[in-house]
């Protein structure tokens, strides 16, 4: 005997499995932010530990988001191969060995394992990234895409903000007071000391590989539906008549280049504020908390964003009014000094906090079964995060790291071009 269900009733469950699905994507994008900020604290903690120019110190952000770039084809296949949920685990899996690799690396105090270790974490996050961004937006109507993602990157900020101030607490306790202490050392003093420095990371990051671990167990166990990305309803269908390359869509292409330069400067805001604080006259007991001061910033966007998209905001004018407002941000930190600058990198939080929201669903509309190789390009967008952070350490090392912060200018300018006019060119 077959039950029929009614309408009404089959509404209500499919509600209900997105609200479990939107769920378990939000306790992801809490790992993302998580591990991604982190690195926040790595940059100056490394940067003593392995004794580092502003240069070298950036590596850390080249090695974690240059896999983006590296590993976002591979990771539309792996996906191809064992649908999302399989490969989100994979995901986390991977990203529990990059953790464990930190052990190694602390131990003998070498930074070039330090770096490898990052890259498998972020090779980890791609396969992530590549099933979960598609899926959230795929996940319900395409006008609401944008407040969706902002949910997420809820979860995202929240553990950006949290995770920083933890791990600043362990690895940077009397850090200031070791760091005046070092130049008066003998060479042997002062290896044992920053030996014992670089092993205040071990803990942290053991207990960081069982979260992932239990993490992809309880995403293997879930209810985690599939989503075909492959199918395209006849509209999309007919309008894709003849493609046979996904570079044939110029709004992708754009919004793939504007996602390069929008991750770069989120990087550089995100991960240089700890580092800039110093510079400005700050110990490193206060500045453990400027990542923190950026990141909620960010989720006091996401819940404008929240609020007023679709209802009072399209989502490309959102992104205008955003990259007006880095324009404006970035030069007043330049322009100013002090807490006040520093105050303006952290608002660049603000800025940034949209981005994301709005150039992601507007660079993948319309690809229908070009959905998944179409993420993957975006996903490689994410290595805006390994270059601009180099190329500001390199300006800050060879003028300061204040005069740096002109690299973000015309990156605002090229995403408020794509907001304006980029995102609708379809020939």
């Amino acid at each position: 005997m077959s039950v029929k269900i009614e309408p009404s009733m089959s509404q209500e469950l499919e509600k209900r499995n997105d609200s479990r699905a939107i769920l378990i994507i939000g306790a992801l994008f809490f790992i993302f932010g998580a591990i991604t900020w982190l690195n926040s604290v790595l940059i100056p903690y490394l940067k003593i530990a392995c004794e580092l120019t502003n240069f070298e110190s950036y590596l850390v952000a080249f090695a974690f988001y240059i896999s983006y770039f590296v590993m976002a084809i591979p990771s539309a296949w792996v996906l191809k191969q064992t649908g999302f949920k399989k490969g989100m685990a994979v995901g986390l899996g991977i990203m529990a060995v990059g953790a464990l690799v930190f052990i190694p690396a602390a131990l003998s105090r070498t930074y070039g394992i330090f770096l490898v270790g990052l890259f498998v974490q972020g090779t980890g996050l791609a396969l992530l990234q590549t099933a979960s961004n598609p899926y959230i937006t795929i996940l319900g109507p395409a006008e609401s895409a944008a407040k969706r993602i902002s949910v997420m990157g809820i979860c995202n900020k929240v553990a950006g903000i949290l995770a920083p101030i933890a791990l600043g607490f362990v690895v940077f306790a009397d850090a200031d007071a070791l760091v005046k202490k070092l130049d008066a050392l003998s060479l042997q003093e002062r290896v044992l000391e920053l030996d014992a420095l670089a092993q205040r990371v071990i803990t942290p990051y053991i207990f960081v590989a069982i979260g992932l671990v239990i993490l992809a167990v309880l995403v293997l166990l879930s209810s985690l539906p599939e989503i075909d990305t492959d199918q395209e309803d006849e509209t999309i269908a007919s309008a894709n008549t003849g493609k046979t390359s996904v570079l044939q869509f110029p709004h992708l292409v754009l919004g793939v280049i504007a996602l390069f330069l929008y991750v770069g400067v989120e990087v550089v805001a995100g991960d240089t504020i700890i580092s800039y604080g110093v510079e400005q006259g700050f110990s490193l007991k206060e500045a453990k908390f400027f990542t923190s001061f950026t990141l909620s910033a960010m989720l006091l966007g996401y819940v404008i964003g929240i609020i007023t998209i679709p209802k009072y905001l399209k989502q490309d004018v959102a992104l205008k009014i955003s990259a007006v407002l880095g324009v404006l941000f970035s030069v007043a930190a330049i322009l100013t000094s002090g807490f006040t600058s520093v105050l303006f990198i952290a608002l660049l939080g603000l800025a940034n906090s949209l981005m994301w929201p709005a150039i992601w669903p507007l660079a993948i509309a319309g690809l229908g079964r070009f959905t998944k190789i179409g993420s993957s390009l975006l996903i490689m967008g994410i290595a805006g995060g390994a270059i601009l952070p180099l190329l500001y350490g390199q300006i800050a090392d060879r003028a300061n790291t204040q005069v740096a912060y002109w690299i973000m200018v015309p990156c605002y300018l090229f995403i408020w071009y794509y907001a304006t006019k980029g995102h609708k060119i379809r020939k």
